[in-house]
This record gives C-alpha cells, sequence and structure tokens, in this order.
C-alpha cells in the first residue's frame, strides 16, 4: 500500500490531486491516509510521529511523508528504505526519527524529474510519481546516498513536548512510552497526571497518561478533553517526574 503522512488537511484540492495522481500511476495499489494533518510546517514534530505511526504498516509500504516548508528551494528529495518499508520525501529532517531508529538503512536521492514541476507542490509534481513507482515494484530514481549524509538534526531520541491533540483533546507527546515506567508522573501545565492502562481505570474528567497504540505518551481524560482541562496546544512541554520510594 501507499500510506500518506502529510500536513495538508481534508480542506481544499491538496490531499485529492496527490491521491489522483496516485491512482493514475498505480491504480492497483491501495491508498491510505494515516496522517492528514501533521502540524504545519513542523518538521521536528512529524518527525517523532512518522515512526510510530507507519511502526504497523505491511512490509514494502511506501510511505509518502510530506511536510515541506522549503518546497522548490534547493532541499534535496530522498527515498529512503529503512527495515521494510519505503519513506518518500523532503530530505529536511522530516525522516531523521525513522533513519535513526531503524536496523537496516539504504537511501538514495531522487534525480527524476517530470515533465512539469511546480515550484510549490512537489507533493503532487514529484513525490506521489515516486511513490507510485515504488509501489509498482520500480527501483528508486536516483543515485544512492550514504544515509550518514541525510539530514539529522541534532534532536533527542525522544520530545518530551506535545506534538498532536486528536478530536477527543487527547495529547500526543514524543515520548515512547516503553522509556518510563508506569510509576512515573507526567507534569503538564502545572498538573501531574498519573499511569493508567487504561482509560477506565482514570476518574471521570481526570486527566492521566497511558501508552497510546502506537507506542507514546498521550495525556488524555476519561469521558473529557484533557487538551480543554489543562489548555494545552502543539509545543507545551512536558516532564516526567519521578516519584521517590
Amino acid at each position: 500500500m501507499i500510506a500518506t503522512f502529510t500536513d495538508f488537511g481534508t480542506r481544499g484540492p491538496y490531499l485529492g490531486q496527490v491521491r489522483a495522481v496516485l491512482h493514475q500511476l498505480a491504480p492497483t495499489v491501495p491508498v491510505v491516509d494515516i496522517f492528514t494533518d501533521l502540524p504545519a510546517f513542523d518538521c521536528r514534530a512529524a518527525a517523532y510521529l512518522l515512526p510510530a505511526y507507519s511502526a504497523g504498516l505491511p512490509a514494502d509500504s511506501v510511505c509518502l511523508c510530506v511536510v515541506d516548508p522549503g518546497v522548490g528551494t534547493g532541499r534535496r528529495a530522498v527515498a529512503v528504505r529503512a527495515d521494510d518499508r519505503w519513506y518518500v520525501g523532503p530530505d529536511n529532517g522530516l525522516l531523521s526519527q525513522v533513519v535513526r531508529r531503524a536496523g537496516s538503512v539504504a537511501a538514495s536521492s531522487i534525480d527524476w524529474r517530470p515533465d512539469f514541476l511546480s515550484n510549490s507542490f512537489h507533493a503532487r509534481d514529484l513525490f506521489a510519481p515516486v511513490c507510485a513507482m515504488l509501489a509498482n515494484g520500480e527501483p528508486p530514481p536516483g543515485g544512492a546516498v550514504d544515509s550518514a549524509a541525510l539530514d539529522r538534526p541534532q534532536w533527542p531520541d525522544d520530545l518530551a513536548e506535545i506534538l498532536y491533540i486528536d478530536a477527543y483533546g487527547n495529547a500526543i507527546s514524543g515520548l515512547r512510552a516503553a522509556a518510563i515506567s508506569p510509576g512515573a508522573q507526567i507534569e503538564l501545565s502545572g498538573c501531574r497526571c498519573a499511569y493508567r492502562r487504561t482509560f477506565a481505570e482514570a476518574e471521570p474528567s481526570t486527566p492521566f497518561w497511558y501508552a497510546n497504540a502506537n507506542g507514546l505518551v498521550e495525556v488524555a481524560a476519561n469521558g473529557a478533553s484533557a487538551a480543554r482541562l489543562l489548555a494545552l496546544e502543539v509545543g507545551r512541554t512536558l516532564t516526567v517526574v519521578i516519584q521517590s520510594s
């Protein structure tokens, strides 16, 4: 399958135009929109969400990854094979955490260019056709690149920030839950949130943290919006508080 990870949103023509190209060039390959509203322009936030939410995709899936504030500039376009999946997008740090966490990585520059390449919509004109090529079993259209030469900003292994707030008001962080003890608390907006394994274990309308289905620390509330209760927004820092024995 081809899976899309973008900051386009579902309003307007952008995602539909990308999907139209994919359907034209790879008509038998299903397209699934995993993230349509990654934080706009925020390559760093998207970099931590991408490995968590692509991990469950089948082997040989092709991920179209576009958060691209530098579109039309000299930033490189790349196709990266990380473990058993392809990731196609701009070399602007967006793929850095996927590369860092993968057991095996092979990267290629995208040297191919279409007859028409707009200055502002490489997702449609460049990345979508390359995703279709890969999904059809073709090799990446460019030369090999040392994965160490990819744009890999000095970002931490885990990011202690709120990266995304969903429709329920649950706040997803860039912290992997496996690295945190269930005995720890998450401090956010002056509130200390205890761990709960499920929503049902939490008191109604009381913020708590849990390991979400994609392995990240998420702050939520049973039957309420944690974002509203704690006045949360994307970018808010959180602190892991280790309880003394």
